[in-house]
């Protein structure tokens, strides 16, 4: 049987009326990266309100890593709600919030004494965790790379690349913040081998404490072990391994930004375990919640109690009823059978799309980790040339057809797939058969 039922074209009548709403209440700034208007959803798939059932490749970016609504969590939420919705962890001390800290202590990489903020997007758990690194250390510096992404308030904004998208129109920005360029190994010079390349970025990051900035400046170095909105870029064991020892040497923080690639999204709870390098801090939000609105800054305790008293927290971090259902969705991802599950996944989504890629010329890479994967489209395999209005019209046809999907990479061109974990193969083949089609549809017919 199939998944995908469409019983309209999508978006349908009251899904158009909805929009139209959207348009006129909302500001056009909040972008949207399809037309599906969901109802509800279960599982791998989604419902809209027009009757049609579309499988969910795109997981809200990560952010539904346990699957819409599954059963375990939802009743965790219902029965918080019953006993007590909040009371701010500044006024007065409820138990979720404890153990949920106590989790994220116990599961994060490091075997050292650790403590947990908490907090309510992934851009607040990017700030505290600079704010903490600068009260430890006493110093202002922050090291970050092009193509990465830590949030959009001013200082994560201020850390974030792709100007033209996430920055445009928004400085000044903050201050003492430094960036030098990632290991972008698809893009290497075309003459030069691989390792060659990660040592000559790995020459580049110590010519940066000369160049740049002293490492007696210098906080923190905050890093995703996998460039999320620059396009899946998997940051090479060798040059994590460098920034830690840099880190060492000098009494630098490194964190770690698991925002996107956390809880199992790669196949292992986190991704900098696949280097076996452990970071000072972590950052963590979307899949932790399963839904819900919290993040959270784990890390070695000094760091962490460095703060002034008064000196953090927030109005509605740490919500009893998002800190239930992030005890939930935590335990769940890290049964050794849902992360192996997440494992099959990867490497089904990794077949079927090497499989395209063989026979398209248009896609031009095919990268990640686990089921964090994502196919770059370039016009020239050659020269790699960027792809963007194909990658919209293949995003398009998709969706179309059925399938939720959504865009990434520095130059826009990139189709990223991040399904719920809990997504079935049989889902996953389906899915991904109506990708081909479109792929293959504007292959032939241009975008």
């Amino acid at each position: 049987m199939t998944a995908i039922r469409r019983v309209t074209e999508i978006p349908g009548p009251k899904g158009r009326a909805i929009l139209e709403r959207r348009a006129n209440a909302v500001p056009r700034g909040l972008a949207r990266s399809t037309d599906v208007v969901v109802e509800s959803g279960d599982g791998a798939l989604v419902h809209d309100v027009d009757g049609n059932t579309l499988i969910d490749l795109a997981g809200g970016i990560g952010m539904i890593a346990t699957g819409h609504c599954p059963p375990a969590v939802v009743g965790a939420i219902e029965a918080q709600a019953r006993r007590l919705l909040h009371t701010c962890a500044l006024v007065a001390t409820y138990e979720p919030y404890i153990a949920l800290c106590e989790l994220l202590n116990e599961v994060t990489p490091g075997d050292f004494s650790k403590k947990t903020l908490l907090a309510n997007s992934g851009a607040e758990a990017v700030e505290n965790a600079v704010k903490l690194a600068r009260a430890y250390t006493k110093r202002a510096g922050i090291l970050c790379f092009e193509g990465g992404y830590h949030g959009r308030t001013l200082l994560t904004l201020s850390l974030t690349s792709k100007y033209g998208l996430f920055k445009q129109g928004f400085g000044p920005f903050a201050p003492e913040i430094y960036r030098i360029p990632a290991p972008d190994v698809y893009r290497r010079p075309a003459a030069m081998a691989e390792d060659a390349y990660v040592e000559a970025c790995v020459a580049q990051l110590e010519r940066a404490l000369v160049a740049q900035i002293d490492p007696a400046a210098l906080a923190a170095i905050i890093i995703e072990p996998v460039q999320g909105e620059a396009g899946f870029i998997p940051v090479p064991h060798r040059f994590l391994r460098r920034i830690r020892e840099l880190c060492t040497q000098h009494g630098i923080v490194m964190i770690a930004d698991e925002v996107q690639t956390g809880f199992g999204r790669t196949g292992t709870l986190f991704a900098v375990e696949h280097s076996g390098v452990v970071p000072d801090l972590v950052t963590m939000a979307k899949a932790l919640g399963a839904g819900l609105p919290i993040s959270a800054t784990t890390g070695r305790a000094e760091i962490m109690d460095a703060a002034h008293v008064g000196g953090v927290g927030g109005t509605y971090g740490g919500s009893p009823v998002a800190c239930a259902a992030a005890i939930e969705a935590v335990q769940m991802i890290r049964e050794p059978a849902f992360l192996a599950h997440a494992r099959r996944i990867g490497d089904v989504m990794r077949d079927e799309l090497e499989r395209m890629q063989r026979s398209s010329s248009l896609i031009g890479d095919v990268r990640g980790l686990g089921p964090m994967l994502l196919i770059e489209l370039v016009t020239d395999r050659e020269t790699k040339a960027p792809a963007a209005t194909h990658a919209i019209a293949v995003i398009k046809r998709s969706v179309a057809n059925g399938v939720v999907l959504i865009r990434a990479g520095l130059y826009s061109n990139c189709v990223r797939f991040m399904p719920p974990l809990s997504i079935t193969e049989d889902q996953v083949r389906e899915g991904l058969a109506v990708v081909g089609e479109a792929i293959r549809h504007v292959e032939e017919h241009g975008p």
